[in-house]
């Protein structure tokens, strides 16, 4: 027979134990760095996502904003597998905040680079209206533009959250080298920019208004032209930053970012030559806009690398010297008469 201790026994709902363990883990500074990383992959997927939407003439398939169809939240059969396609990349958005707000959650508790974070959430729901924006304007190709443009905006942002709450730490180089760094940066950037116009003056601009493909009235061969040479500019200038690091000595990670961003941007150049002279196979360009993704983060974690600004407050902090402890102070005290000198050690 068992003793009854007379102890009432706790009985903890399903409610709670969820509650308990989310707590505990939106407390975990590894759970905030994996939360961070998933904010920058989720937001390079829905940049793929949206260039498949694109690239199949999906742009339109849910023709309105909230809603899809009408009063329908939803894809009617009738709009078939191009409503099914832009429903799916609609979705997806929900999928990227819930990312990011558990990711708000986690640095707001742990009180690590909230604001910073709070940024990134909110850049959703304003990705989310413009592109509403696009679809009530019929896919005007200078704000389809700017969704895409602001996509690498916010996986900026996310790239540089994740950056600081890993406690990454800048390398101190010469000031020839951040300047290069932050140019090889800038003229990604602008690469970026004008790839997206070339995109917008091309035959994938996004659906198809009237039988017409609503496009940007440039010229795309002249685009073409002004983009490869912005990238041919983007090599050089990696190739200088890379050599500045093989001359001075610089540290072995700061080369080798180097050449993970050499290596990225010759690839990307030699599949947007391939995809140019194959008349833009959707599936390569497809691909093409992958790999600007990867070629803004390898120049933003080069630049990172060596950047001060870009370590958060508590990385700055501890990397400050310390204050000089106290030293024991010697002092002299005059001989006197009865004995020979004397010294007193004072804290």
């Amino acid at each position: 027979m068992g003793v009854d201790t007379g102890a009432p026994s706790v009985v903890t709902s399903p409610r709670r134990n969820l509650a308990a363990r989310l707590s505990a883990w939106t407390s975990s500074a590894l759970a905030l760095r994996r939360l961070a990383l998933a904010s920058v992959l989720a937001n390079v997927l829905i940049v793929v996502t949206g260039g498949a939407v694109r690239l199949t003439n999906s742009g339109l398939g849910c023709p309105t904003w909230p809603s899809c169809s009408g009063s329908s939240l939803v894809p009617t059969r009738k709009l078939g597998i191009n409503g099914a396609i832009e429903f799916t990349n609609r979705t997806l958005t929900f999928v990227v905040g819930t990312v990011l707000l558990l990711t708000f959650i986690a640095a707001w508790r742990q009180r690590r680079e909230a604001r910073l974070a709070a940024v990134a959430l909110a850049s959703i729901p304003a990705q989310a209206l413009l592109g509403g924006i696009v679809v009530r304007t019929d896919l005007n190709p200078w704000l389809v533009a700017t969704h895409f443009l602001l996509s690498t905006a916010i996986i900026a942002v996310t790239l540089l959250l994740w950056w600081r709450v890993s406690e990454h730490r800048a390398v101190q180089i010469p000031s020839a080298g951040i300047v290069l760094a932050r140019s090889t940066a800038c003229v990604a950037g602008a690469v970026l920019v004008i790839g997206t116009v070339v995109a917008g003056s091309g035959p994938h601009a996004g659906d198809l208004k009237n039988g017409k493909v609503h496009r940007i009235h440039l010229s795309t061969s002249g685009l073409a032209q002004l983009h490869a040479d912005a990238v041919m500019v983007l090599i050089g200038v990696t190739i200088g930053l890379l050599a500045l690091t093989y001359a001075l000595r610089l540290p072995t990670v700061v080369r080798q970012a180097g050449w993970v961003l050499v290596g990225v941007e010759l690839a990307q150049g030699a599949l947007g030559y391939t995809q140019y002279f194959l008349h833009v196979p959707a599936l390569l360009v497809a691909l093409h806009m992958l790999g600007a993704c990867l070629v803004w983060l390898a120049a933003l974690r080069l630049l990172l690398l060596v950047e001060p600004r870009a370590v958060g407050q508590s990385q700055a902090a501890s990397s400050l010297p310390q204050a000089a402890s106290p030293r024991t102070e010697v002092v002299a005290r005059p001989a006197t008469e009865s004995g020979p000198d004397r010294s007193a050690t004072a804290s």
